[in-house]
């Protein structure tokens, strides 16, 4: 008689779900790009509408133009590496922006929204937490898609 085969440790489990581009992990690893993306959104955001005394909208658009370029190389070569080749395109990025429109509508209308009852950098931070779900879900089922290959007959 066999023993049973050892447990598998959770490092080794987290790494074979690496591997095998887990759903799960590729939303933490969304999320641990969108730490940064938080930070250059809000950064660009509270210094354009405080400093520079620009509107909501327009303040809120141009962080998340400057915010977005970031978002796709770091997505792109890190959390959908391996469904983008870890290849930086010109047409990906193009769908990656176009698709991230949706989370720009949602978060644009979040923090306009709710600037009339709570601060407005304290409703900065609802509208990107509430446009995470928008641009992940996007990301995953339009953008960084799994391609699979063709054979030629």
């Amino acid at each position: 008689m066999t023993p049973p085969p050892a447990p598998e440790g959770l490092s080794r489990r987290l790494l074979r779900a690496w591997r095998e581009r887990a759903v799960a992990l590729k939303a933490v690893s969304f999320a641990l790009v969108g730490v940064v993306n938080f930070a250059v959104d809000f950064s660009v955001f509270s210094f354009s509408y405080l400093y520079l005394n620009w509107p909501i909208i327009v303040a809120n658009v141009v962080a998340w133009g400057i915010a977005v370029r970031g978002s796709y190389v770091m997505n792109s070569l890190i959390t959908f590496a391996a469904e983008s080749g870890r290849q930086l395109r010109l047409k990906d990025y193009l769908a990656f922006a176009l698709s991230q429109t949706g989370g720009l509508i949602a978060n644009t209308a979040t923090v306009f929204a709710l600037s009339y009852v709570i601060p407005v950098l304290v409703a900065k931070v609802i509208a990107i937490g509430a446009s995470f779900l928008v641009n992940f879900s996007l990301s995953h089922f339009v953008v960084f898609r799994r391609r699979h290959k063709t054979t030629q007959l």
